[in-house]
């Protein structure tokens, strides 16, 4: 009776790992935020973002295309406004813009921070290389002030890294 439980049980087990399992899938979104910033009052903060991914040319190739969004928090953590948005396609630039009085602060300089977040899956949909730049600038004459930019950062792969991964 034991031999014929123990080839029982070691038919199903057999059964069971002979199944074909589903490809590994998931979506993730990665983080990337850039230090404090100070904003005068006479200044505006602008966040960049474009996908410099390439077309494939096979026939049945994705157009490269990044979505994610941008989001500012203030010197206390509290958010500004609401999550913006996007999506990039080719070297399409997108950009938001952050104002002195969306800081809300009292005196004539206030500190900030700026992310954006890449939405993405694994294994991906569409290729994705975003490059992303937060600078600011003043509102009279439109000369930069502060320039931070990144290498390009590719969502087909989850593994973590901070800068470029692939």
């Amino acid at each position: 009776m034991r031999i014929r439980s123990l080839v029982l049980i070691c038919a199903f087990a057999t059964g069971a790992f002979a199944q074909g399992s589903a490809p590994i899938s998931a979506n993730f979104t990665r983080t990337y935020s850039f230090p404090p910033v100070g904003l005068a009052s006479s200044e505006t903060a602008q966040v960049n973002v474009a996908n410099i991914a390439t077309a494939s040319t096979a026939a049945n190739a994705v157009a490269p295309s990044c979505t994610g969004a941008v989001t500012f928090v203030n010197a206390g953590g509290k958010a500004i406004g609401s999550p913006v948005s996007f999506t990039t396609t080719g070297s399409q630039v997108f950009s938001t813009q952050l104002t002195f009085a969306q800081l809300a602060v009292m005196g004539a300089r206030g500190e900030f921070v700026a992310s954006v977040q890449v939405t993405g899956s694994f294994p991906p949909k569409a290729p994705c290389s975003l490059v992303f730049s937060l600078e600011t600038f003043d509102d009279s004459t439109g000369t930069t002030h502060v320039y931070l930019g990144n290498a390009a950062a590719s969502t087909a792969s989850p593994t973590p890294n901070p800068v470029f991964f692939h």
